[in-house]
Formats: C-alpha cells, structure tokens, sequence
C-alpha cells in the first residue's frame, strides 16, 4: 500500500511542475506582446462607446439641429481617437 501513496505523490508532483510550466510560458508569452497603456486604453474603449451610442441616436433623430450636433460630436470623438492612434504609435 506504500507505492500506491508514492504513486500518488509522484503524480501531484508531476501535476505541480505542470501547472508551473504553464505559468511560465503566459508569462514569456504575456511579455512578448505589446505594451498597452491601460489608461489609453480606457480612453479608447470609452471613445467607441460613445460614438457607438451617438451614431445609434443620429440614425433614429428627425430634427435637422439636433442631427447636426450629433453629427459634430461624433466629429469631435473622431478626432480624439485619431489623437490617441497618433499617440500609441510614438
């Protein structure tokens, strides 16, 4: 009955040293990708929200004024998206 317990420490030891290998490799494999600002990320993701949500309104909108000031906000979200893109590539 004592090889059965070895057996089993065997195992949990093999399991173990697994378990570590993979660990490892997300790590070499997480440092190898590129380098996000989360910050700028945050921005970003919270920038295509908004035009997400402001396009939805310019297409159920009927009045002309109200279109156009959609239409100038989703310009302005426009550009700091392109501001942040110029950023991200320096």
């Amino acid at each position: 009955m004592g090889d059965a317990g070895e057996g089993l420490i065997d195992a949990e030891a093999r399991l173990q040293e697994r378990m570590d290998e993979l660990e490892e490799s997300r790590k070499v494999a997480k440092d190898k990708g590129p380098k996000v600002d989360p910050e700028i990320a945050r921005q970003t993701e919270s920038l295509r929200l908004a035009r997400t949500e402001l396009q939805r309104q310019l297409e159920l909108t009927t009045h002309q004024v109200r279109r156009e000031q959609i239409g100038q906000a989703v310009a302005e979200i426009e550009r700091r998206l392109a501001d942040i893109g110029g950023k991200k590539k320096k």
